[in-house]
C-alpha cells in the first residue's frame, strides 16, 4: 500500500523543499469530503501508478485507508518530471466524473496497409460508479483501415458508464505512416 505524509504548510517553501527530498505533492478530495494536502515519495508513487489493476488503488495518509483514483497530475514540461497529482476518492455509490485510458487491440487492417494507430484521446470522460468503472475503454480496431476512425459515438459503453465527451470527438484514427 502506498503511504504518504499530510503535508502540514502548502507555502511554496515547504512544497520545494518536499520535491527536494523526493517528494510528489498531491491533493485529495472527494465529493463532502474535507480535502487533504498529501505528499508520496514519488519512486512510490509512480511504481504503484504503474502497477495497478484497477483505476482504484489504497493509498495511507497518517492513520487513514483511503481508495482513490488519479483525476490528473502536472508534469514538467522539458523534464517530465511529475510536480503534482490530483486524487479523489472512489466513493461506493457515488456517480462522478472519471478520466479512463483508451486502449486499442488487435491488428487493423490500416497497419499492414502501411499505416499506423493514432489515438487522438488517450483518456475519454466517464460519468459511472467506482464499482462500474473500467481499468481501460478497449476499442478493437481489426477492421480499421487507413482512413477510419472511431468517434465518441462508435464506441460501446461498458454498463453503468455514461461517456461525457461530444458524440463527434475523434478517440482513434488509422493514419498513413509518413
Amino acid at each position: 500500500m502506498l503511504e504518504g505524509i499530510v503535508r502540514e504548510s502548502t507555502g511554496k517553501q515547504a512544497t520545494k523543499a518536499l520535491r527536494r527530498d523526493g517528494y510528489l505533492i498531491a491533493n485529495i478530495y472527494g465529493k463532502g469530503l474535507e480535502n487533504i494536502n498529501a505528499a508520496f515519495k514519488e519512486n512510490e508513487y509512480i511504481r504503484t501508478a504503474r502497477n495497478k489493476d484497477t483505476l482504484a488503488f489504497p493509498v495511507k495518509i497518517g492513520k487513514k485507508e483511503i481508495q482513490v483514483v488519479v483525476q490528473s497530475y502536472e508534469s514538467h514540461p522539458v523534464t517530465g518530471k511529475l510536480l503534482h497529482v490530483d486524487l479523489m476518492v472512489a466513493q461506493p455509490g457515488v456517480v462522478t466524473h472519471f478520466m479512463v485510458p483508451v486502449e486499442a487491440v488487435g491488428e487493423a487492417i490500416g497497419v499492414k496497409n502501411k499505416g499506423l494507430v493514432n489515438i487522438a484521446k488517450r483518456r475519454l470522460r466517464v460519468k459511472a460508479k467506482i464499482e462500474d468503472l473500467p481499468k481501460a475503454i478497449v476499442i478493437d480496431v481489426t477492421d480499421m483501415d487507413l482512413g477510419d476512425s472511431k468517434l465518441i459515438r462508435d464506441i460501446e459503453a461498458p454498463a453503468g458508464v455514461i461517456f461525457t465527451d461530444a458524440e463527434r470527438v475523434s478517440v482513434l484514427s488509422i493514419i498513413k505512416a509518413k
